[in-house]
């Protein structure tokens, strides 16, 4: 089966940018559908917006974007990363959460602007890079 990667930026609508329990059901109904749909990822949520990486096949991503477009708690999708990949980079989790560091602050707010897509690789890298060092401890 062929990887693909998807990151993209959303912003928030209501509770969802601030509330736990809006995080903690939008973790939970991810995890088991990814789980289902073999899809891999975090979700990062910052300043009343979500970033995403998904990782999976094409339709699953697919239909997983489908899915997402139509959630209410998120509008404005903004697709940042759609590549094919040979590994996935989160194997072990369906839908992990991440906070935030400090120093990812920055970035987060750059890529949560208006910019070309050529201009944010190495911004969304940066992003991945720490997503993996919190989750598993390797870069």
């Amino acid at each position: 089966m062929s990887l693909f990667r998807i990151f993209y930026v959303s912003d928030a609508v209501g509770d969802a940018g601030a509330g736990l329990l809006p995080l903690i059901d939008i973790i939970g109904a991810s995890d088991r559908n990814n789980r289902r749909d073999h899809v891999t990822g975090f979700l990062l949520r910052h300043q009343d917006r979500f970033f995403q990486l998904l990782e999976g096949g094409r339709v699953d991503l697919e239909r997983l974007m489908g899915r997402l477009a139509a959630d209410r708690r998120h509008q404005n999708i903004r697709v940042l990363v759609d590549t094919p990949v040979d590994r996935r980079l989160f194997p072990q989790w369906a839908m992990a959460q991440i906070d935030p560091l400090p120093s990812l602050e920055p970035i987060l707010t750059r890529l949560a602007g208006t910019r070309p897509l050529s201009e944010v690789a190495f911004e969304v890298d940066q992003v991945i890079a720490d997503a993996r060092l919190a989750l598993d401890g390797t870069r």
